[in-house]
């Protein structure tokens, strides 16, 4: 099932030549992301994983591809259709791009159905059920007859298609059933359209043991009889749309607010991009969809008899524990235990690098309700990408807030499908007379700070809080990201000036540790890949080391190419799009690119540069990041890059967090220069580094007790090759 992210010269069945050649330095963009979601829906057929975790990774290569089409496909669309003369860096066109992405998706489509129904097979033989329309039958037939007509005939609202009825509104993802009817009494033709709202839940569970469960368009499809008395069904089918997602921000939007609201209005109601009909569908229902949702943009497709792969999350929800991944229970840093639970006093102490999910982002909120509390805190500054539903960080700030303290919170309306849940936060901090900033309009503010400004005897200390990730408790249990949390006073002034910088936009002077872009960071990163080319050049070790999420900014691969070329060692762990070719004789011979995929999804960005000496060592020059390498980052949003001094912090990074990484064998893939993902076989000495990180103590937590029991184990690189 594991498919390539080619170089797409030219779609077998496009007789359209491509004019420009294609730039063989780099793999498509897109391509590559679809063969991460081939990575991802490859875990669902991991006999090692437990069977509803293996649904879930099925669940989640759906959610995936719905978002891809609606923002990515639909930003290529419009290029089309506004006619945008502009190649993606391998040097295709947006219809090139688009030929070779259906083909794709459509193919990855094919494989989740297929994958859908091999694992159906396996949750009959494990006693969960889920029923086709001709297995309801008996007992089970009376009770859904009746929760049919209790609990679901009275929300659905079938409408006529006739010329009196124009055909309706269908929302995004919205999922619907059409039907052929004929009355009864005088043989005449009707068709009805019925939609199926987002709030109905997608799966319905029959009482009592075994656990059945039967899908809500089946039930429909079933019951029509009872929403349709007096008529016959000739014909009934599934289909779903996809539409238009993502938002254009216009330059000079004198209300950020207002802007958004209403632009979230219409990204409901945005073009459709793919219209998803069920497997079989009837030629004239087919042609009455495509001709009302079709249109030019939409890409069409016949999607399987399950549409909405994404819905089957419902269905991890049982409560099965022997089917899925053991329960893990955080860890509390011991450090911080070490001063009674004082977050400011353990940081005061030393710096100290929290690894989630392994350690709690208990300790984060902890940070923050300690300063919301805390007598002598007299100012909190806080930025905000995706907090998420739940209201722990939001609540900390208006505690401080009512309390009397100066808070300030930088929240980012833009941050893409959180828009609607920041705006609520937005209007409850604003309420409680939190300083509520939206930041730059052309620029997302997408690194994670907190700032704590703290009166202690006769002066202020300030503690800050670096992230990899957001300030979201419920992705903090499985996203891997550190919180790196410090005194420096130099630390502090550069965060207070990256503030000043979002909210009145004051230009940062004299920056002592923190790199900001679109400021400086990207110009900061080649520096550093320049030094080890001159190293390399020198003749003394030279190597690069740098994982994060995606790897997409030509300049910044045109750079470790040169490295390359130089003699450098560069090994990147990239979980998601790597437009770079690794390992092509002549242009990348001394680049290795991985992927890991597994229980956990790895986030951190983090950045290591030899400084002289071969990777790992204690001179290394290190560094945490909010930001990928992509042009985003670098250029339309404020991101940090900041350096990890104390010994104890660097060697837990470097040393622990990245060998890991490098040496895992049971959850990676090999990025080939042909652009294919090969699996990692473990061999004889497997390691998977979730495991390791599950069973092991980190270094910078444990505090005073590393020296008195027993060592963490000690990773060796000799492990990778």
């Amino acid at each position: 099932m594991n498919r390539p992210a080619h170089i797409v010269r030219q779609a077998e069945d496009d007789d359209d030549p491509i004019g420009a050649e294609p730039n063989d330095r780099f793999f498509n963009r897109e391509l590559s992301w679809l063969a991460f979601n081939r990575r991802v829906l490859e875990e669902a057929c991991n006999p090692a994983h437990p069977l509803l975790e293996r649904l879930r990774f099925l669940s989640i290569s759906g959610s995936n591809l719905d978002e891809f089409f609606m923002v990515r496909v639909a930003g290529l669309k419009g290029q089309q259709t506004q006619d945008v003369d502009r190649r993606s860096a391998d040097g295709l066109t947006a219809g090139q791009q688009l030929t070779a992405i259906v083909r794709e998706a459509d193919a990855l489509m094919a494989s989740q159905q297929a994958v859908w129904g091999d694992l159906r097979v396996l949750l009959d033989e494990a006693g969960l059920f889920v029923l086709r329309r001709e297995a309801i039958e008996g007992e089970a037939d009376e009770w859904l007859e009746t929760h049919f007509r209790d609990q679901i005939f009275p929300i659905l609202t079938p409408q006529a298609l006739d010329p009196a009825h124009p055909f309706p509104f269908i929302p995004n993802r919205g999922l619907s059933v059409i039907f052929d009817l004929v009355r009864i009494s005088d043989n005449e033709p009707v068709r009805e359209l019925v939609m199926l709202p987002h709030t109905m839940t997608r799966f319905v569970r029959l009482p009592g043991e075994p656990a059945r469960y039967i899908a809500i368009e089946t039930l429909l499809k079933r019951f029509a009889p009872v929403l349709f008395p007096g008529y016959d069904v000739l014909a009934a089918a599934s289909f779903r749309v996809l539409r238009d997602s993502d938002m254009e921000i216009e330059e000079e939007a004198e209300d950020l607010v207002r802007y958004f609201a209403n632009a979230i209005k219409r990204r409901r109601r945005g073009r459709v991009i793919r219209l998803e009909l069920e497997t079989g569908i009837p030629d004239v229902l087919a042609a009455v969809l495509k001709d009302e949702l079709g249109g030019a943009d939409a890409i069409i497709t016949e999607s399987g008899n399950l549409l909405g792969i994404v819905d089957l999350d419902g269905l991890v929800d049982e409560d099965r524990p022997d089917l899925k991944f053991p329960p893990f229970t955080p860890r509390f840093p011991e450090r911080i235990r070490e001063f009674g639970g004082d977050c400011f006093a353990a940081i005061k102490a030393k710096d100290i690098v929290v690894h989630h999910p392994y350690e709690t982002f208990e300790v984060v909120l902890a940070f923050l309700k300690q300063a919301a509390n805390d007598p002598d805190v007299v100012a909190i500054k806080q930025t905000l990408y995706r907090a998420g539903k739940q209201p722990a960080v939001i609540n900390a700030l208006i505690t401080a807030a009512e309390a009397g303290k100066s808070v300030t919170a930088v929240v980012e309306l833009k941050a893409r499908f959180d828009e609607e849940q920041n705006m609520v936060w937005a209007s409850a901090l604003e309420r409680a007379g939190v300083q509520v900033v939206y930041g730059f309009i052309d620029w997302k503010t997408h690194a994670k700070v907190s700032l704590v400004v703290r009166r202690e005897g006769s002066a202020f200390r300030t503690y800050c809080h670096f992230g990899t990730g957001n300030y979201h408790p419920v992705t903090a249990k499985i996203y891997t990201d550190l919180s790196f949390f410090t005194a420096d006073a130099a630390v502090g002034r550069d965060a207070a000036q990256m503030f000043n910088y979002i909210t009145g936009y004051v230009e940062p002077t004299d920056m002592a540790r923190v790199s900001l872009s679109p400021r400086d960071l990207r110009q900061n990163l080649m520096n550093l890949i320049d030094v080890e080319i001159a190293n390399a050049r020198a003749g003394k070790p030279a190597g690069v080391w740098a994982k994060m999420n995606s790897l997409v900014d030509p300049a910044v691969i045109e750079k470790l190419y040169e490295a390359s070329g130089a003699g450098v060692e560069i090994d990147l762990i990239i979980r998601g799009i790597c437009c770079l070719r690794p390992g092509v004789p002549g242009l990348s011979e001394t680049i290795r690119v991985k992927s890991v995929i597994g229980r956990f999804l790895e986030h951190s960005r983090i950045w290591a540069f030899g400084n002289g000496k071969a990777l790992p060592n204690d001179g290394a020059k290190l560094f945490i990041s909010s930001a990928d390498w992509m042009p985003r980052n670098f250029d339309r949003r404020v991101e940090y890059m900041l350096p990890i001094l104390n010994p104890t912090v660097h060697d837990q990074i470097l040393d622990q967090v990245m060998v890991a990484n490098l040496i895992d064998n049971e959850q990676s893939w090999e990025l080939q220069p042909d652009g294919e993902y090969n699996r990692v076989d473990p061999g004889d000495r497997p390691f998977n580094l979730h495991r390791y990180f599950m069973t092991n103590p980190s270094l910078s937590g444990r505090g005073a007790s590393l020296a008195t029991s027993n060592a963490v184990p000690t990773l060796s690189l000799r492990r990778k090759r």
